[in-house]
């Protein structure tokens, strides 16, 4: 479900991705309407980035994106597998195995 980010998106962006600055999707030359898809496909330069990139999220800046992932509020749609699966690794050991599997199921419907 595409969203304005808020404040707290644009943060969690910017942390992920210092190099942010407001821009816009350059494929669609929209705004950016997710955290988790502009970081994998635009600023992440390989699947270890995006890892360091996660892995610098505090933890409750990650369970607060696992539940918009959850209400699906924050898409994973765009999200090239192998990223996904350092993304739900990441949850497991940080969050859980039962946010690991919900994310899991998230993502499976995003795919079809």
């Amino acid at each position: 479900m595409p969203r304005v980010l808020s404040d707290r998106d644009i943060r969690i962006l910017s942390r992920l991705a210092p190099e942010f600055a407001g821009e816009t999707c350059n494929g669609s030359g929209t705004a950016y309407k997710s955290i988790l898809p502009p970081v994998a496909n635009h600023y992440s330069k390989d699947a270890g980035d995006f890892k360091n990139r996660i892995l610098s999220l505090e933890d409750h800046d990650l369970q607060y994106m696992v539940d918009l992932i959850i209400t699906g509020e924050e898409s994973l749609h765009c999200i090239p597998p192998d990223y996904y699966f350092i993304f739900e690794n990441v949850i497991k050991e940080k969050i859980g195995e039962d946010k690991a599997r919900q994310v899991a199921g998230a993502y499976a419907f995003s795919c079809e």
